[in-house]
C-alpha cells in the first residue's frame, strides 16, 4: 500500500511520518508514538475515550485519518504533565476519585481541559454540557464534575 508523508507536532515535538491513507490518528498515536494515554473504546467517534487536541480543539483521533494532521498541533493526555509536575486536572482527578477503571479518563480530561482553557470559572451546567459527550461506564460523573470545578477555581 502507498503511504502519505505527513509532518505534525505531537507534545511539542515534531514528528515526520510515512503513513498509510487509512491510518487513524489514535493508531498512529499508540502503535508508532507509544502514547498509550488515548484508548480505542467504540471507534467510531461517540465514547470520547480517544479524545486528543488538535490545534487546540478536542478531537476523537479514532475517526480522523493521521494523513489529515499535515501542520498541526497535536496534545495528548502525556503533553500534558509540565516540567514533572502533573496538570491541575490530573491531580483534581485523583484528590476526587474520579478515576475508578481509568479507561475513560485521559479523554474526559482531555475534553475538560478545553474546556477550562475557555472558561476558567465554568458552572456546573458547562461541565455538565461538556463531559455529557464522553462516556464513563464507572464513575457515574459526580465526582468528575466535582474534579473539573476544583481544577477550574482552585488549579489554575
Amino acid at each position: 500500500m502507498e503511504t502519505v508523508k505527513v509532518t505534525f507536532q505531537v507534545n511539542n515535538e515534531k514528528t515526520v511520518l510515512a503513513v498509510k491513507p487509512n491510518e487513524t490518528l489514535l493508531e498512529t498515536l499508540r502503535e508508532r508514538l507509544d502514547l498509550t494515554g488515548a484508548k480505542e473504546s467504540c471507534g467510531i467517534g461517540s465514547c470520547g475515550a480517544c479524545t486528543v487536541e488538535v490545534n487546540g480543539l478536542p478531537l476523537r483521533s479514532c475517526i480522523v485519518l493521521t494523513s489529515e494532521m499535515e501542520g498541526a498541533d497535536i496534545t495528548t493526555i502525556e503533553g500534558l504533565c509540565g516540567e514533572g509536575k502533573l496538570h491541575p486536572l490530573q491531580e483534581t482527578f485523583m484528590e476526587q476519585g474520579a478515576v475508578q477503571c481509568g479507561f475513560c479518563t485521559s479523554g474526559m480530561i482531555m475534553t475538560a481541559k478545553n474546556l477550562l482553557d475557555r472558561n476558567d470559572e465554568p458552572t456546573r451546567k458547562d461541565i455538565v454540557n461538556t463531559i455529557s459527550s464522553n462516556v464513563c461506564r464507572c464513575t457515574g460523573y459526580k465526582k468528575i464534575v466535582a474534579a473539573v470545578e476544583k481544577a477550574g477555581k482552585y488549579g489554575r
